[in-house]
């Protein structure tokens, strides 16, 4: 389970101001126009962002005081806003603005088709779904509405594996990689796309019961490791097909580990390592030992090893997916032998 990930997130959008997206609406100036600070606040969008889409695309205010200070009416923020939902939803700026000047509907907006021209300095977006490029840009602009609406929406139209394979996944990275690249700055912003994504996945239900003959499926961290999210895109998928799961999270120490196993008898446990540093062989053996049963048909478990971190070490006797969808087949399939 090791998905490649590329980065979608335009850099021309910063993280929000203290309101965030949505936030308390500022009192309004005397002249009855707001500065461009208390409109970044009020969307939760940077006001190097509001600034860089009125110099390359002229969504900006229709007035200027003194000839030089911006001063934004009502009908420069509603403009404003229709901007923010149309990234959000996945379109490119430049697509967008134009979008808005021509008082575009924003549905027709989004399912335009075209060239998508990308303004210097943003990150690359490459090939990715329009869902994935909007959750990147919402999370930057720390809008958890629309990270919500987001995911959900992808959630309903494709499903998964497909919508952590070609939505989640790809935002994470590309959160993860403008972090790296700037300084440590934008931790807010990954936290925040970790929380949501978290908990859309755990908001994933069964179809129905547990499928006849389903083998349960023992899913946790190694000792140590604290990055969940794949482990949790897996225990939603396999809910989601019927198939009885028990997720123990983050860093389940041995002796837990060992306890859990012997008392559920699963019929596969599924170790997930983010690094080498937390990817044990001989955790996944010991694991493959314990038996269970009466005398004279003792079981053991099939172990499954996913993450990074098995990557040029993989123990003997274990099965190592290669990605989400290959591991909800497999697992699934142990139910019927």
């Amino acid at each position: 389970m090791d998905p490649v990930m590329d980065p979608v997130a335009d850099s021309a959008t910063g993280p929000a101001g203290p309101s965030g997206a949505g936030g308390r609406p500022p009192r309004a100036q005397a002249d009855g126009g707001l500065t461009t600070g208390a409109v970044a606040r009020l969307l939760g969008v940077a006001p190097t962002t509001l600034r860089s889409w009125d110099r390359r695309y002229g969504i900006g205010p229709a007035a200027r005081e003194d000839g030089r200070h911006r001063r934004w009416t009502g009908a420069d923020i509603e403009a404003l806003r229709n901007m923010c939902r149309l990234t959000s939803a996945g379109l490119p700026p430049a697509e967008a603005a134009r979008a808005v000047l021509a008082g575009a509907p924003r549905a027709t907006a989004v399912t335009r088709r075209g060239q998508a021209s990308r303004a210097p300095g943003a990150l690359p977006l490459g090939g990715t779904r329009r869902e994935c490029r909007g959750l990147a840009r919402a999370a930057l602009r720390l809008d958890a509405p629309a990270m919500e609406e987001l995911l959900a929406e992808a959630l309903d139209r494709y499903g998964l594996p497909a919508a952590w394979d070609e939505v989640m996944v790809p935002a994470l990275h590309a959160v993860g990689r403008k972090w790296e690249t700037s300084g440590e700055r934008y931790i807010e912003v990954e936290h925040l796309l970790s929380w949501h994504v978290s908990g859309a996945l755990r908001g994933v239900r069964a179809a129905g019961p547990p499928a006849t003959g389903a083998g349960l499926a023992l899913l946790a961290c190694a000792p140590g490791e604290t990055h969940t999210l794949a482990l949790e895109a897996l225990a939603a998928t396999l809910t989601r097909r019927r198939v009885p799961v028990r997720m123990f999270g983050a860093a389940l120490p041995v002796a837990a580990l060992e306890e859990a196993v012997r008392r559920t008898g699963p019929d596969a446990v599924v170790l997930w390592a983010q690094s080498h540093g937390t990817a044990s062989g001989s955790l996944a053996a010991r694991v493959g030992a314990i038996e269970w049963g009466v005398r004279g048909a003792r079981r053991r478990p099939a172990v499954f090893t996913a993450g990074p971190g098995w990557a040029g070490r993989q123990p003997p006797g274990t099965r190592h997916p290669t990605g989400l969808a290959d591991a909800v087949d497999a697992l699934a399939a142990l139910g019927t032998r």
